[in-house]
């Protein structure tokens, strides 16, 4: 079986979403990306708060809710209905629950072939690129940096502390043969 769906888990600004559009231009067939982001950016007003949804405290903590759950494991089958369609695809996540977050992808990936891959980077190197981008609360970054990894267990990990997103994603590429 051929890999299905890449799944890239890292913490904020580790570099993720530059890996997905380098995984798609080094790549020989077409890979579709689907990204946390762009989950966030789709839910209503009222979910992004305190109120069941997803909130970003000024400290950099990110915390959520039964609302967000719920789509975002709606969300979840329907990246997986997306790949047993027939596309490739290459998911850009942050696992604020370490183990349990990858398990909600195993049950919604399953019978699929994944390649999982670790996105890591210093702590202070992600810090200073939060800091550059300038759209992400100061100190989510250093605080999502170890946390996303813990018990999540990975085919393949790179770091981007000292290497490019192309590179990392020629080395992810390579891995899939």
């Amino acid at each position: 079986m051929t890999t299905q769906v890449i799944i890239l888990n890292g913490g904020s600004s580790a570099g993720k979403s530059g890996i997905a559009r380098c995984l798609q231009a080094v790549l020989p067939e077409p890979w579709l990306v689907f990204g946390i982001d762009s989950l966030v950016d789709a839910l209503p007003p009222r979910l992004r708060g305190p109120d069941g949804g997803i909130e970003f405290a000024a400290d950099g903590g990110v915390h959520v809710g039964a609302g967000f759950r719920a789509l975002e494991a709606a969300w979840m089958e329907g990246v997986a209905a997306t790949a047993r369609a027939g596309a490739k695809v290459v998911v850009d996540d942050v696992f604020l629950g370490g183990a349990a977050s990858q398990q909600r992808w195993r049950k919604a990936l399953e019978g699929l072939d994944v390649l999982w891959v670790g996105v890591r980077c210093a702590p202070d190197v992600a810090a200073a690129r939060e800091t550059a981008r300038g759209d992400r609360a100061e100190g989510m970054a250093a605080s999502q940096a170890d946390l996303v990894h813990e018990g999540v267990s990975y085919d393949l990990e790179v770091d981007t502390t000292r290497t490019e997103s192309l590179e990392c994603a020629r080395t992810i590429a390579a891995h899939l043969g």
